[in-house]
């Protein structure tokens, strides 16, 4: 297998999309002060355009031509099974995409539960989004985003990530900082052929990766994002394909429900074709107008309607 650094594979990125030269890269943790962490020095690491090992969790950040910032931003969690991170087709496009539409954009570089450097292992992934989230919110006067506007998104088990992010009530990140005081919750959520349950209709190599070969019950309910909705979870747009064989279409049914239970306001997409982690172009059929409707969505909830130089 071919492996190169992750320090090597950005700059290629960098010249690779012209119009993402604004790139930053921003590590979330001030040095020795990462939770839930051994101590041990990883190197970062890619195989196959996938990273698989990070040892310095953080978020590229990309920013949106000046002229066209509709001071919306997202954080977009990647999938890979909770075993690497596919940063290209739902990481590095999809900011590309956002920014296309006035969207500032930052990737989540996060740590993975397979990581030899964790002490819980299913608490690593989140403790970083929920991380990213405050230190984006706290930093949204500089990078003129309008701090009530800034979401989340995920495709597969990145999707899992983002729905936990949107649910979860404890702040697991706090390291008695100036952000412990920041809220790491999303104001809106887009989920893309997402990883929902832990239960019955749970991907089961994320499930393995996160919990481990024999989760317990509680373990199994408290990483379920369907069973944690609640009254201040976030509007939610989601994107699932009838024919996906890797992650059944019940787990955006189930957290659709939810939502709907809680009067949450929010938008399922069911579409016949485009199978697993449906692409940003080139899909099959109608799941084609996914961006379109996407957009559309975040227009009509009042996310996306203002430019402000």
């Amino acid at each position: 297998m071919k492996s190169i650094s992750l320090k090597k594979f950005l700059v290629f990125m960098l010249f690779s999309f012209e119009t993402l030269s604004a790139q930053q890269f921003i590590p979330l943790w001030p040095d020795g002060a990462m939770p839930n962490s051994k101590g041990l020095l990883l190197e970062d690491k890619i195989v196959n355009e996938r990273i698989v090992t990070v040892g310095t969790p953080g978020i590229h950040a990309f920013f949106p031509a000046s002229a066209e910032n509709r001071r919306c931003a997202v954080l977009i969690c990647p999938g890979g099974g909770y075993e690497r991170i596919a940063y290209i087709g739902s990481g590095l496009q999809l900011a590309k995409w956002f920014n296309s539409i006035g969207i500032t954009a930052f990737v989540l570089n996060y740590r993975l539960p397979t990581s030899p450097d964790l002490e819980e292992k299913e608490k690593g992934a989140l403790q970083d989004a929920q991380r990213a989230m405050k230190l984006i919110r706290a930093n949204a006067k500089n990078w003129n985003i309008d701090s009530s506007k800034i979401g989340v998104q995920g495709t597969s088990a990145g999707g899992h990530l983002a729905a936990m992010l949107g649910t979860m009530t404890k702040d697991l990140s706090a390291i008695h900082d100036s952000l412990d005081k920041i809220s790491c919750r999303p104001d809106f959520m887009l989920l893309l052929s997402p990883v929902i349950s832990m239960g019955e209709f749970a991907h089961q190599g994320s499930r393995k990766n996160l919990l481990g070969e024999q989760p317990t019950s509680e373990m199994i309910h408290a990483y379920s994002a369907e069973l944690q909705v609640s009254a201040s979870t976030p509007s939610t747009f989601i994107v699932h394909a009838f024919n996906d064989k890797a992650v059944s279409p019940k787990n955006s049914f189930l957290f659709y429900e939810a939502l709907l239970n809680k009067k949450i306001t929010s938008s399922l997409h069911i579409f016949p074709q485009g199978a697993h982690a449906i692409l940003l172009h080139h899909n099959p059929g109608s799941v084609e107008q996914w961006t379109s409707l996407c957009s559309a969505w975040l227009d009509e909830m009042g996310f996306t309607t203002d430019i402000k130089k």
